[in-house]
């Protein structure tokens, strides 16, 4: 892989669960040194993607390469150059921070010294030093979670696949992994990312694909598909609710809105409306309504958020089915798990799991 090859390139990637597709002819391309961000409702096919890129499940047709090397036909060379974080914690809660990463060095076949300076090369850049002697039983997630990401690095991956990565996290613990995530990125690494959260996908992703019924059906930068629904809005909540169809006609007309442009909501006294110009209309729309002696509790100029761009594409939100996804994804990787189990044991020791 040369330095302008693409990290990943899949073409028409198909898989099919007894009879149902998980994968229907999916597409993607990710540059090196970037974030992209993979996300969709459930049973989309975004962890069964993963799982064919890192060689956990075979495909059934189409092609994917990882580093310049075919999943299918060079599966070794693949998992040599990549690291994976799942889901769940794959360290171990009675070893130190320390000590189970000298036992993914040993795993990696490195040898005592060189595991313990990788070891100690690790917990500093992520700021475990501190830590790297406790029982992991005695990190807090956030710090149980970077703990996961500096395992899955023992070997310097090219390309890291994050699926999931801060599921469970509390705020402070999802900002840690993903000041940890920019800092690789930074040093040259490639990340596929999948996420439940949007807000994830906006602060980490250079570009981001939505996923529908295992195909790709937008993919562009966050602004990109965030315009896609229509620019920037302004919001205006009221004092006086029965004063709401006056504050439409009048916020419609300073916005410069068309009448199917402005939306209100009863229940939250809430006009809202799409502008052109973020600025002017804010400026025309404080004036328009002191004019028409119209008090207004708040008003606010916002972006479309990534989940209204998700469930404009998809149809729903995309916290809905969230818990369902990850039970349908057990099940439908145990029953190709069950055909396929020798594959996955190797590929997990490989991948670095």
């Amino acid at each position: 892989m040369t330095g302008s090859d693409p990290a990943i390139v899949v073409e028409g990637l198909r898989k099919t669960y007894g009879g149902k597709p998980a994968l229907a002819g999916l597409d993607l391309t990710v540059p090196q040194g970037t974030v992209h961000a993979v996300l969709g409702p459930n049973g989309a096919g975004k962890t069964t993607c993963v799982r064919i890129l890192a060689t956990l499940l075979r495909p059934d047709g189409g092609r994917a390469e990882v580093a310049g090397y075919d999943v299918r036909r060079h599966p070794d060379q693949v998992r040599y150059r990549i690291g994976l974080l799942g889901q769940y914690a794959a360290v171990d809660e009675e070893l130190s921070g320390r000590q189970n990463l000298e036992m993914f060095g040993r795993l990696y076949h490195l040898g005592a010294r060189r595991a313990g300076a990788r070891a100690d090369e690790l917990l500093e850049r992520f700021g475990l030093t501190g830590t790297g002697h406790k029982a992991v039983g005695q990190y807090s997630g956030g710090m149980r979670r970077r703990l996961d990401l500096a395992a899955s690095l023992i070997m310097r991956p090219q390309v890291l696949f994050l699926d999931e990565p801060t599921t469970g996290l509390d705020p402070r613990g999802r900002t840690e992994v993903w000041n940890a995530v920019r800092s690789l990125v930074g040093g040259g690494t490639t990340v596929l990312l999948t996420t439940q959260y949007l807000e994830e996908a906006d602060q980490l992703a250079d570009r981001i694909c939505v996923v529908d019924h295992g195909r790709v059906i937008a993919d562009g930068t966050a602004d990109q598909l965030k315009a896609r629904i229509g620019g920037d809005r302004i919001e205006v909540v009221l004092r006086d609710g029965g004063q709401l169809d006056a504050a439409a006609s009048v916020v419609g007309l300073a916005a410069g809105a068309a009448e199917d442009e402005v939306e209100t909501d009863a229940d939250r006294r809430r006009v809202a409306a799409r502008v052109e110009n973020r600025v002017a209309a804010l400026t025309e729309t404080v004036r328009a309504l002191a004019a028409a002696g119209i008090e207004a509790e708040d008003i606010v100029l916002r972006r479309p958020t990534l989940d209204e761009v998700f469930l404009h594409l998809t149809g729903r939100s995309a916290a809905d089915g969230a818990a369902e996804e990850t039970a349908d994804d057990t099940k439908d990787h145990s029953k190709d798990d069950a055909t396929d189990h020798t594959t996955d044991h190797t590929t997990k020791e490989g991948a670095g799991v």
